[in-house]
Order: structure tokens, then sequence, then C-alpha cells
């Protein structure tokens, strides 16, 4: 039976590699649809959780995992000899940067040698894992051919982007479309009908580099809006002007506006990352991209903006920072999430502390914060807030009850405008 009609029978046996945001989605996604899957992963606690019928993964509810386990279609292992006897094999390993703003292509490298230690003739190999362009055709396809396989021959090779927004419940898997690009028509073929099994739309592209470069630009146009919004708010600050009114009003234009919002920096595995991906492979070919340094810049500055706005706040009760009880509202990169992933509150909590703060926090969906020298524990929002100074929301998750939060604290400095409308002299806007 050939890869295609064991795709169109359900009968392809998918191989999974990286269980965590984008991996364990995909995979439960395929074994609801019928496919046989084994999930591999390196970390034995997300394998022993999966085994167990669990989801450690917000976006993808216990429920459907377990009933994936109980019917036999999904498993998880650390064992890599699994690949034999996979048709179809996707990597979703985290590609982080190095602190030289380099790529780091090391979780790539490590899945793309399992997968070549076991590669047969016939299996079809997609990466996920947001990368520059040229990766899959420069890197991932010269490994796998290493013991005499060629690609789009003896199998098949595609790159599609992961477009997960963690904590989205409008966008899931199944509904944000699947770009797919392969080394050759069939290979995108191949693809292109994997994902149509599982997903509303797939969209085909000409060539692994352009699916590259799609997953850039969507991240690039966001942080180089965003840098621009966060300027305007640097800005609007010195000019004495409500930017949250001043984007909302702009927001009300039909066409030719799309309203972006400050914060206090960017936070996540893509948005801060990936637009420095694009500009390293830029480099390369001899072009500087401006905008997106010139964001990334601006970004970066904002939690020394937050920590400089809580400094002004602290002024208005002839208090420094220095010496004072600065309560963080949470540290997730976004609201209710659990992911700490270049979260721009730890940038505001080791500001804080270089200045002599003394700083606690509350999170319900991180009761542990460890990050270099920071170890701490939550304190359960709701607490008795007295002899705190200030507290700073730097993430608006929704389960905060922000009416009490206003009379709990004494001063509060708002980055995300999480208490709009709420007008009081002890509040501090971005």
């Amino acid at each position: 039976m050939s890869l295609k009609d064991k795709i169109r029978d359900r009968k392809a046996r998918i191989g999974v590699i990286g269980l965590g945001y984008v991996g364990l989605p995909l995979a439960v996604e395929f074994a609801m649809k019928g496919f046989d899957v084994t999930g591999l992963d390196v970390d034995e606690s997300k394998i022993k959780e999966i085994n167990a019928g669990r989801s450690y993964i917000l976006d993808v509810k216990t429920e459907h995992v377990k009933a994936c386990v109980d019917a036999g279609r999904l498993r998880a292992s650390s064992d890599m000899s699994h690949l034999k006897d996979m048709d179809a094999i996707d990597i979703c390993v985290p590609t982080p940067l190095r602190k030289t703003k380099d790529p780091d292509l090391s979780y790539v490298v490590q899945a793309v040698d399992s997968v070549k230690a076991h590669l047969k003739k016939g299996q079809l190999v997609i990466l996920e894992s947001t990368t520059y362009p040229g990766t899959t055709d420069e890197v991932v396809q010269p490994a796998l051919e290493e013991n005499g396989l060629k690609a789009g021959v003896d199998f098949y090779l595609a790159f599609s982007p992961e477009r997960v927004d963690p904590g989205n419940e409008t966008y899931s898997t199944r509904t944000i479309p699947k770009v797919v690009g392969g080394v050759n028509r069939e290979s995108t073929e191949l693809a292109s009908d994997l994902y149509g099994s599982i997903v509303d739309t797939v969209v085909p592209v000409s060539s692994t580099q352009v699916a590259e470069m799609v997953k850039l630009l969507e991240n690039t146009f966001r942080a180089v809006n965003i840098g621009l919004v966060n300027e305007i708010a640097l800005m609007a600050h010195r000019m004495n002007i409500d930017v949250w009114e001043v984007i909302d009003a702009a927001g009300t234009k039909p066409f030719g506006f799309m309203p972006f919002y400050p914060g206090p920096g960017l936070g996540g595995h893509c948005i801060p990352i990936d637009p420095f991906y694009l500009s390293w492979k830029a480099r390369q070919s001899g072009f500087e991209c401006r905008f997106i340094e010139l964001a990334g810049h601006v970004n970066s500055s904002m939690p020394a903006f937050v920590v400089d706005r809580i400094g002004e706040a602290l002024n208005t009760r002839k208090k420094a920072i220095n010496g004072s009880r600065i309560h963080i509202l949470g540290v997730a990169y976004k609201k209710d999430v659990s992911d700490m992933r270049e979260s721009p509150a730890l940038d505001v909590i080791e500001l804080l502390h270089r200045r002599g703060a003394s700083v606690t926090y509350s999170d319900p969906f991180v009761p542990v914060l460890q990050h270099g020298d920071v170890d701490m524990k939550a304190t359960p929002e709701g607490a008795d807030g007295s002899g705190i100074d200030c507290a700073v929301i730097c993430t608006n998750h929704r389960v905060f009850d922000y009416a009490a939060i206003v009379k709990r604290y004494p001063l509060i400095v708002d980055t995300r405008n999480a208490l709009k409308g709420i007008q009081a002299d002890h509040i501090f806007r971005l």
C-alpha cells in the first residue's frame, strides 16, 4: 500500500518528536482522527503523563488524551528506535537563540540524527520547528541523505511551520490553516494529504524555504508592530497622552489600521526569537534588517521602562524602589497560560532586585518561579496585601479580581491596561 493510500485510509503510523505545546496537540489531533501515533520525547515526566492519559498542556484536554491512550491510538516513549516503524515523522522540537542572538539548532540536529538512524524508504519527514529559510534544504536534507537515501525519491521531506497560539480559545490545531512546502512536488502533496486529514485548510507553497519564511514573516510582523506601539507608548508618556485611549480610537477605523498594544516587553518562544532567525539569515546574504533590530531594541527596553514607572509611582508617596515591597501580578509571558519562556516579568523582577526592592508575586498558573538567581513561591492572589508598597500588573490573567486589586494595594502600575475604565489616583498606566 502506498503512503498516499495509508494516509487516506488512516493506516499511516505517525511519529511525533517533541511533545511540548506544538507536538502534543498535533499528536492528539492525529490520534483523534484514527491514526496510530507514537510521541517521542527525552522528558520522562511527559512520557509518564501521556501514558497515564493526562495532559500537561493547557490547550489539550486530559479527556482527549485519555480517550486516545485507552483506544490504543496514542502512546509516548523516549526510545527513538520506534521511528523505524513510522510512516510519517513530525519534528516539533524547540529552536531557541544563543546568547549571541544566533540560531540554536541543536535540538533539531539531535532529532534529525535520530530519524537518520532509522530512516527507511517511503517515509515522510516533516520539520515543524520554527527556523530560518534554508534549514530544511541545507541542514535536514543533507543529514538524512548521508546513508544513501535521496530526498524526494527514496523518502519525502517537507517543512510546515507550527502556528500554535497557546491559550487561544478561538483557533486550534484543526482550525488554523497549515502551510506546507516540500523539497519536491510529491513531498508537498503527501505532507498536504497528511495534514489535510486533521486540519480544515492546507496551504501548499512552492518550496521549503517559502514555508520557513512564512512563519518568520508572521512573527516579525507582530514584533515590529509591537515595537512601534511600544515606542508610541514611550512617546505618549512624555507628552502626557493616554496611549490606550489613542489606540482604542484609532481602532475604530474600519480599514488601514490594525491595533497592537504596548506592554512590559515581549515573551514566549516565538515573537521575541523568530525575527532574529530572519535577521541572522539575512546577514549571511549581506542584508541588514534595520526594522527588526530596532524593534528588538525597543521591545527589550520595556522592562526597564516599567521599573521606571514603578519608581515614579513610589515617588508620589515619597518612597524609593530601594527597600520597597513590590508585588508582581502575573509572571507568565501572556494571560491564562503557564509558559514562562522569555517572559518580560522575569526582567522586571531582576531589575527590581538590582535596585534593592523586596519582590513577591502571584500567578495561579506559575506556583513556583525559578529563573537564574530567582527562586520564589507564589503568594495566592487575594491574600492580605498589607505591607505591599506597589503592585505591578505584568500579566493580565482573567482569573484576577481586578476590582479587589484596586482596593487592596496603595499603588498599582498597570502594564496591560487590565484596569481599563477604572480611574483612580493610585493607578499608573504604561
